[in-house]
């Protein structure tokens, strides 16, 4: 970076942080001639430390590096965990994540060593029609050589207009010639609801894994293609979501709760409070309602299912959430980036605080979540159930996701099976390279394991007999799962994988639990003359 360009990132990150705090915190915040000196003072500083360091260090610096992913996020890291700067990248990337739609061939794939594998082709897309199948390695795209390349500069060479083609050549195992496909690109849907189905007759699933512009629409379509409200119970599964769009959310909240019930609040240093309420209410949807959340669930999941808890609307079953409840607004700068900056927190109808602590601890320990928490508020909710705050929200229902055995995870480092759980490992890849179809028929009878047994020994991977016999079972399973997942889809080899599901089975069990509660809560509060009482 030349210096006149370093100093013109520079201001214009100064001016774009100013902007950001005037347009957020208005007459609170007023640049003050000594603020306005300080600021010039700080930047004048960092532009000399800047120009040392690209002068005299040991090696070649990467000015553009260390500003970007080394100044501005330090800075904002001091912060709190969730205010952050967004390169050109990113915030294009952030706004496809937010729009629910790119252009491209529809696949995800990460990087293994020096080669680049497909994960899964997204249902309905491109790659999916086209016949890519998870564990299919990119050696070429238009001709161009993927060797040593990253997983997103091969995503790069992927996407492109609408319309237009790409070739992909690909290396499959049980074939001794590449494959080549040419696929044209599409718009690619960024589906939030990936799975709706009658988990069990009378029981509806819908998993929903995002919030974003599509997420209230898909929903909705969902409930309908359930036909809700006839169901005796709706688990709604949002294991594993990070969160998205506040309006969103809300939009969620609202298609559960009664009307006129509050959904969520927030306020900050600066910004007044402000509460949601459910403006139309569930329109006769009052199905038992079981939500599964787990460490994972973030944010905008932890609004939906605080407010389902603290209205007694459903129970809440799987593992503590993350405990993310900090607001943030994105605010776009010049050249292409922006910023996520924190402006407030999240309270549920109680009054609890959602957000667990990030001051007395490192940042390593707060995304690993290396210390015990420690909720700081005891809150009631609309039938007088203590429910704790400070800390994300505590499920109703404890169940932990069964950690892996030491034979397990062997078979997952040798890549003999995949630990996510929309790929492939190299069993199943090696079992399909001679045979192309398989119907839904299939089933992991003694051929196939007697199979599996000739490639534990071809790969040379070590076990006992006793070893696989006590995870007989488990094998079975997600063999059938990954062969589902690389030839019917991603739903289909997740079906296989909620059949023995122990957080589901709670679920399930919990309907009548969630039924029971429903009637209790609805009873005190018209008892009360129709509205509950808060304690914020």
């Amino acid at each position: 970076m030349k210096p006149e360009r370093r100093w013109l990132v520079l201001m214009v990150i100064v001016v774009g942080l100013s902007a950001a705090l005037g347009g957020i915190y208005g007459q609170n915040v007023r640049a003050t001639g000594s603020s306005y000196e300080d600021t010039q003072s700080s930047v004048r500083s960092f532009a000399r430390v800047l120009d040392a360091v690209q002068a005299n260090y040991a090696e070649k610096v990467d000015v553009d590096r260390i500003v970007y992913q080394g100044a501005i996020q330090g800075m904002l890291r001091v912060l709190d965990p969730h205010s952050n700067f967004y390169d050109a990248r990113q915030w294009a990337s952030s706004l496809e994540d937010r729009h629910g739609r790119y252009y491209g061939v529809g696949m995800g794939v990460i990087a293994r060593g020096e080669r680049t594998v497909v994960v899964s082709p997204y249902e309905g897309t491109p790659a999916f029609k086209a016949g890519i199948r998870p564990g299919d390695v990119i050696v070429k795209v238009d001709e161009k050589s993927t060797q040593g390349m990253s997983s997103s500069e091969v995503a790069d060479l992927l996407r492109g207009a609408r319309g237009t083609s790409v070739k992909i050549t690909i290396s499959r195992e049980g074939y001794t010639e590449p494959l080549v496909f040419t696929v044209t690109r599409g718009e690619i849907p960024r589906h939030t609801v990936d799975l709706v189905y009658e988990v069990k007759p009378g029981i509806g699933y819908i998993r929903l894994s995002g919030f974003n512009e599509k997420t209230e629409s898909e929903l909705g379509e969902a409930m309908k293609q359930l036909n809700a409200s006839t169901l005796d119970g709706l688990i709604l599964d949002m294991r594993g979501n990070p969160g998205g769009l506040l309006d969103e959310a809300i939009a969620v909240s609202d298609m559960l709760l009664d009307k006129n019930q509050l959904i969520v609040s927030h306020r900050g240093r600066a910004s007044s409070e402000r509460r949601y309420y459910a403006v139309r209410g569930n329109r006769g949807n009052n199905m038992p309602l079981v939500i599964l959340v787990n460490s994972n669930s973030a944010s905008a999941t932890e609004i939906v299912a605080g407010a389902v808890q603290d209205h007694d609307r459903g129970v809440i079953v799987g593992e503590t959430t993350f405990g993310k409840g900090l607001v943030q607004t994105l605010q776009p700068l010049s050249e292409n980036t922006g910023l996520a900056l924190t402006i407030a927190r999240y309270y549920t109808p109680s009054g609890r605080l959602i957000q667990r602590d990030y001051k007395s601890i490192s940042l390593y320990e707060y995304y690993e979540r290396k210390v015990p928490e420690h909720p700081t508020q005891v809150m009631l909710t609309d039938s007088g159930r203590q429910v704790t705050g400070g800390g994300g929200i505590t499920p109703d229902i404890a169940v932990h996701e069964p950690e892996l055995n030491h034979f397990q995870k062997m078979l997952f480092r040798a890549d003999v099976l995949f630990p996510l759980e929309n790929s492939v490992g190299g069993f199943t890849r090696h079992y399909l390279g001679t045979r192309p179809t398989v119907t839904k028929d299939f089933a992991v009878d003694d051929a196939v394991m007697a199979e599996f047994r000739k490639y534990l020994a071809s790969e040379n991977v070590r076990y006992t007999e006793p070893e696989l016999a006590e995870n007989l079972d488990w094998v079975k399973r997600k063999i059938k799962q990954e062969v589902f997942v690389s030839s019917f889809g991603q739903q289909e080899g997740f079906k296989v994988q909620l059949e023995t599901d122990p957080q589901l089975l709670a679920a399930i069990e919990a309907v009548p639990q969630a039924r029971a509660l429903y009637e209790k809560a609805r009873k005190i509060i018209a008892q009360r003359g129709g509205a509950p009482t808060y304690r914020p």
